[in-house]
Parts: C-alpha cells; structure tokens; sequence
C-alpha cells in the first residue's frame, strides 16, 4: 500500500497558514503529515519557524490524520521534557504521533550556548537521550548521569503505548548504525541507487524489516522555469555539500554559503520539474525499493496550488499503481 504524506513547513509559513494547508492536503488525499522542530528557518527569504510542538496539538485536534516530528534532544531539549511532550500527544491521540530523532544542527541548537559538539559526541548522546525516553515511557524513575543528566524523573501521564521512535540519517554510516537501535529509519530523498544503499545499510546494521521513511524533496509548478526558480529560491542550501549543513549558525550564513549555487544545482539536489507524471514516477521509485512511507515535500511557496495538483493527478495515479 502507498502512503504519501504531506512535509509542512515550519521555516516558510506562519503556523496558523500551516495549519489550514494540513486541512488542505487531508482533504486531497495524502495520509499523514511530517515536520521538523527548528528554532530557526535556514534562509531569511523562508520567513518563519514556529514551535513544533505547540502546533502539533492543533493539527491533530484539526484533522485525523498521523504526524510525526524530527527533532534533536540533548542540548536545546532535555531528553525527559521530549519524552513527556510525545507521551502527552500519544496519550490523547493514540496511534497518531510520532517521533525521529537526530544529532541535529548548529543552526537551531547554538542557541543555548553551549559547545557545539563533534558529530561521534553528538550521536552518543543522542543514543543516551533515546534511552532515557524510552525508559521514561515504560514508567520508570530515571536517573541517569552521561553526556545528558537525568535525575529521579518520571512521566505520570502515559500512552498505553509509547510513540514510534525513528532515527534521522543523511549517511549510510548514521542509517547503519540507527539499525540497530531505533524503530525506524527516516532520510532525505535521493535517486535510486542512493536510496539503495541508504536501505542496505540500515539493514546492515539490524534494522531489517523495521519502516523506512523518507522526506521527498521537489519543486513542482506548472511552468518548469517556475519550479526551477522555486526550488532556487528557498532550497538552494540543499546542493551544499559535506558537513556544513550541520555546522553553520545563522540564515545569514546559510544564505552566504549557498551564493554561488546554480538552480541546477538545486535540480541535482531535489526533484524539479512542471510535469505531474514524472513526479509520480519519482515517488513510486520509493515503493519499487520497499519504502514504507513517503512525505512529499514541495519547497516552493506554491502550496495550494500544488495540493490540489498532486490531489488531482499524483495521489491516484499512485494509488493505482
């Protein structure tokens, strides 16, 4: 069965417009939401970052579908204040919520302060922080003492289960090695071989038969110039390459190490083009390669218009397939 979910955008539109674009693209069809927790969007021209967590709430009051959040425990997040804010979304929308972690970004987490750590540093504590949270929604006193600090805490108020706990990787070394502990991968889109190996190696690592997810990137409007300019315009970050992602602070850095990028570039990076057929053909890639869940995510600030075209078109032609 295909599930196509939607990709809301907290860095481009206000959370009251985002709210209504869930109401929008359940009613044309697509089967769940994603969004990511940021402090910060990653280019001025986006705009906006509302709290995740409080919108969270009122989509799923708003709607009935499922949705899950990526967010990075550890620094700007205690572990026990996550496990408590999912378990309460659980709790009173059973099986609808949730949740992948990552080691996160500079971009979001330098806010506290705090040293900005090597990325080895930052998946340990990451793993010490998904341990927490899974003790926490068993209904253990947790005191803990690591790269996070954990004392006496308990949760009183629990789901009868806890939340799904997926891993977050950009790279087949990161998607081996959430294998072997969390409950599910989720990772950014890519051709097919890319993908291939992306599975492969979460297999590798012990998470054969556990859902993959992936976050579908594209640029879709009905002129190609239009979808190319779109996909430039917010996404152009995206054909940074290395590590830098995870490194730099500021939109105003973001926007000075993407000066130089092409929109194609940005068509290297994530999918552009105005023909709806060819955008079902790359999502269907996924399903062909055992993917369980795919979150098309639009970049362009045309939402409504592409809603209703991939309402229209994509989500049957799919379904049929």
């Amino acid at each position: 069965m295909t599930f196509i979910g939607y990709h809301a955008s907290h860095e481009q539109y206000p959370p009251s417009e985002l709210l209504a674009l869930v109401r929008e693209a359940e009613g044309a069809g697509f089967a769940g939401v994603m969004c990511a927790d940021h402090f910060a969007p990653w280019l001025e021209e986006q705009g906006q970052s509302g709290f995740a967590w409080a919108w969270l709430g009122a989509a799923l009051e708003a709607t009935s579908l499922s949705y899950g959040v990526v967010n990075a425990p550890g620094d700007r997040y205690h572990p026990a204040i996550v496990a408590q804010a999912a378990a309460t979304l659980v709790e009173m929308y059973p099986g609808r919520f949730w949740l992948a972690v990552g080691s996160g970004e500079a971009l979001n987490e330098h806010v506290t302060g705090n040293r900005w750590p090597p990325k080895s540093e930052r998946n340990a504590r990451l793993r010490e922080c998904a341990e927490v949270m899974r003790a926490l929604w068993n209904g253990e006193t947790v005191t803990h003492r690591g790269l996070v600090v954990v004392e006496e805490a308990k949760l009183w108020s629990l789901p009868d289960r806890p939340p799904r706990l997926v891993g977050a990787a950009v790279s087949e070394q990161t998607a081996q090695w959430l294998g072997s502990w969390a409950d599910g991968l989720i990772t950014t889109g890519r051709p097919r071989d890319g993908m291939q190996r992306m599975i492969d190696a979460f297999h590798r690592g012990g998470g054969t038969g556990k859902p993959i997810l992936v976050q579908h990137g594209l640029s879709w409007a009905p002129r190609e110039e239009d979808a190319r300019r779109h996909a430039h315009e917010q996404w152009r970050f995206a054909a940074l390459g290395g590590d830098v992602l995870w490194q730099l602070r500021t939109p105003q850095e973001f926007a000075a190490a993407a000066k130089y990028v092409t929109p194609d570039d940005v068509a290297a990076t994530i999918r552009v083009s105005s023909d709806l057929d060819r955008h079902a053909e790359w999502v269907h890639e996924y399903f062909e390669l055992g993917v369980d869940e795919v979150y098309c995510f639009n970049v362009g600030r045309n939402q409504r218009e592409y809603i209703a075209a991939f309402g229209e078109r994509v989500l049957p032609a799919l379904a049929a397939r």
